[in-house]
């Protein structure tokens, strides 16, 4: 196949390329190289330094294209109240400017890479009162040490569920309703377009080739910085957030996956999976591997901070994507978080 990978030069989407080109598959690949993902302006050899806002302006690149994987993003949470017209333009406004390229090329299958941060909270419940859907934590608990979410009726602390893909989505930050609002996008597009799209919601990912000390790193690579400086890894609350932490190499594969079920899917198709690791793990959890991987004898710290907005669990379900894509990660996070501390990672 021809596909077009945009965000090529990206953490996950170098691995994407890497395994397309190993099975034989051509990759026209472009990056707008962002200085916050990539620390570079330069693009890597063979990468089209380009804007996906001004995809329409490049329709030679989609020429004989038979999927489109869009991965280029702008990622976090988002810093500040300032960073929203920068999401909106780059994520939302660069997705619908890149599908309607795509149509007027006459290019019609699409890969989306979207987030689990779509649903916001988890799935509940109390065992007594059954499925619940709690409202955001109040700081006043929060202050007080209290983490949980509780039952509406009777106060207890509610457990976790898995998260399937027809949860309610609730976006809780500025990246998570641009993820969302690419979603929609896509969906609108395949139903106006007769076309067919596959959104990939991934959970935590992690693993080599991850940008470090940044505001839009993630924890594990957060965790791994402090323990290079000697510093115990900082975990909020109490450690016992639940998620589930996905190796990259897993998501690159299962991109492949997503792409091999796109290109022969009906037109007005539209799927969304969670990619994930199956195998949930507690952030404490996170930290003592990653730490355990140096083999220094640090032992993370548990601070009690938190960051307002944070959601307590969310475990995903890994399904829908077996049952229908065939995909089912390889690398267990036991295994990848203690490799994860020793391996290469982006400046």
């Amino acid at each position: 196949m021809r596909v077009l990978l945009t965000g090529s030069a990206g953490f996950i989407g170098a691995a994407i390329g890497r395994q397309l080109e190993e099975r034989g598959d051509e990759v026209v690949r472009v990056d707008v190289m962002l200085d916050n993902a990539h620390g570079a302006a330069e693009p890597p050899a063979g990468t089209h330094a380009l804007d996906v806002r001004d995809a329409g302006d490049w329709p030679d690149l989609l020429d004989g294209i038979d999927v489109v994987c869009h991965q280029a993003a702008l990622v976090g949470a988002g810093v500040t109240v300032a960073d929203l017209p920068h999401y909106a333009a780059h994520n939302d406004l660069g997705t619908a400017a890149l599908l309607a390229a795509m149509h007027e090329a006459g290019v019609d299958r699409l890969v989306l890479a979207s987030s689990m941060v779509v649903y916001g909270e988890g799935r509940y419940a109390c065992p007594e009162h059954g499925d619940q859907v709690p409202p955001p934590r109040r700081r006043e608990a929060l202050d007080a040490g209290d983490f949980e979410n509780h039952c509406a009726t009777c106060g207890r602390p509610l457990s976790w569920e898995t998260v399937d893909e027809s949860a309610r989505l609730d976006p809780r930050s500025t990246y998570a309703a641009s993820k969302l609002a690419q979603e929609h996008y896509s969906a609108a597009w395949v139903r106006q377009a007769d076309a067919a799209a596959v959104a990939l919601r991934y959970h935590n990912v992690y693993g080599p080739g991850m940008p470090r000390d940044t505001p839009y790193s993630g924890v594990a690579a957060m965790f791994r910085s402090s323990l290079e400086r000697g510093e115990a890894p900082q975990v909020f609350e109490d450690g016992g957030q639940v998620r589930d932490f996905v190796h990259v190499d897993d998501v690159a594969r299962a991109n492949l996956a997503a792409i091999d079920a796109v290109a022969g899917a009906a037109g007005g198709d539209f799927a969304a999976y969670n990619v994930c690791s199956g195998e949930p793990v507690t952030i404490l959890d996170v930290a003592r591997l990653v730490a355990e991987g140096t083999g220094r004898g640090i032992e993370p710290e548990v601070t009690g901070g938190y960051r307002l907005g944070d959601v307590r669990h969310v475990v995903a379900s890994p399904e829908r994507a077996r049952a229908e894509l065939g995909f089912s990660a390889q690398v267990r996070p036991q295994d990848g978080l203690p490799a994860f501390a020793t391996a290469p990672l982006r400046a």
